[in-house]
């Protein structure tokens, strides 16, 4: 694992505190989205540790090493907002509640962070909103530039903060949709923002929850784009270094669970309401401020890890067929830390045309359409993207109910049967 790729973070990205303790280890991998060619397969894959570490200043939870983001977001980045409906639809529903909850008018300056192909910007240009996306990953860019989101391929910084002021003036309305959790300098970010932010502007973002990682067991989603695992708590001291307040804290559903900060600049025109010290509450009530927490919870990782590789196995000797479903980039952390390889995935199936044609880091799966499921009729599919579980189970009826059964991986290894 020795190369200049990465490096190890010392001190906390929410408090700057340098009270870290290791909290529990995962298999070492490559990055989540470094699929390869066919052309590729015989090339040395890097592998980063995929170690937490806990705070015990502000209770936060992070990655301890950071692979340089150029590795992560600026090669083969293969995440397109745009290939899942249910994303799409959630977009949708958030720029229609933000227009309504924060007065955004036509002509108002909306900015989204990490905008990936422009998809939720979209929403906003409809409404005759002006509208600006920073994303470091350039294919994703020129789709959204082709599709008249202007997008600038670039990383998000206080730097850039000051340029994109100089030429936009300060914007009405900032968001960022599960890109916050991607960035080593957090506090340069939330320092760009309440520069560029009006002084009754709001600064919107979207995150996995670490509550519903810890209660479901959805360990995979920690991987090397995931450098923070948030829970409310923190975010207080990360906003009130650059003057700002957290306002409201609404818990979504997409990508397995999250949560909607809502922050503005200190004395701002939105009163703080009782969302955000509720969450803090419950929080403490899982003794989430504790280390003893995590260390159990690698357990718990453990005992799911032997049932489904049971599962797995059994189906196997029974000479079954099995096949996944999905290659998001927390398939590669559940793959190589419960040993699921190609002895007993024949191939993955993904929507994403990106992706197909494609093989899985380290184990060197090949990925197809999921039309490939109806062609080779696999006895079972594991659902690597269980975040999507009930809409790829709804998609593809007619494989569960006519050819095989669908496999949850967690919060416990399951069959999901449907009547044949």
């Amino acid at each position: 694992m020795e190369n200049n790729n990465f490096y190890f973070r010392d001190s906390c990205r929410m408090c700057a505190s340098n009270n870290l303790e290791k909290a529990m280890s995962l298999t070492p991998t490559p990055p989540g989205n470094d699929f390869l060619t066919k052309n590729e397969l015989g090339r040395k894959e890097n592998l980063y540790p995929l170690d937490l570490y806990f705070c015990s200043d502000c209770f936060h939870i992070q990655l301890g090493h950071v692979v340089d983001p150029k590795i992560l977001y600026q090669k083969n980045y293969t995440y397109v907002s745009g290939t899942s409906s249910h994303f799409v639809s959630h977009l949708a529903q958030y720029s229609e509640e933000m227009i309504g909850r924060f007065n955004l008018k036509p002509d108002s300056m909306v900015i989204d962070i990490g905008s990936n192909d422009g998809t939720c910007l979209s929403f906003f240009k409809s409404h005759g909103m002006r509208v600006l996306g920073i994303d470091p990953a350039a294919e994703v860019v020129e789709i959204a530039n082709k599709n008249h989101i202007h997008t600038i391929n670039d990383f998000f910084s206080y730097e850039l903060s000051i340029s994109l002021q100089e030429q936009y003036g300060s914007v009405d309305f900032i968001t960022s949709h599960n890109a916050c959790a991607h960035i080593d300098n957090l506090i340069d970010i939330v320092k760009g923002v309440e520069y560029l932010l009006k002084a009754d502007g709001v600064f919107v973002l979207e995150v996995g929850y670490f509550v519903d990682v810890y209660n479901n067991t959805w360990f995979d989603t920690i991987y090397h784009e995931h450098v923070d695992f948030h829970t409310v708590a923190p975010f207080e001291k990360l906003f009130s270094r650059v003057g700002m307040e957290l306002i409201r804290v609404e818990r979504i559903s997409p990508q397995g669970g999250s949560i909607r900060i809502m922050a503005q600049k200190i004395g701002g025109k939105f009163n703080r309401d009782n969302t955000v010290d509720s969450l803090i509450e419950n929080e403490k009530k899982l003794d989430l401020n504790k280390l003893l927490t995590l260390v159990s919870y690698e357990k718990k990782i453990n005992i799911v890890k032997v049932n489904l590789q049971k599962l797995l196995s059994k189906l196997k000797d029974e000479g079954k067929t099995i096949a996944g479903f999905g290659a998001p980039t927390k398939a590669t952390t559940l793959m190589n830390h419960f040993g699921i390889n190609e002895s007993i995935l024949d191939y993955i199936v993904d929507e994403n045309p990106l992706k197909q044609g494609l093989y899985t880091p380290i184990s060197h799966i090949p990925i197809f359409p999921s039309s490939q499921i109806y062609e080779k009729k696999p006895d079972f599919v594991l659902i690597l993207a269980w975040n999507f579980a009930d809409q790829i189970i709804n998609n593809h009826l007619k494989y569960a109910k006519e050819i095989g059964s669908f496999i949850l991986p967690m919060p416990e290894p399951q069959i999901v049967n449907l009547e044949k």
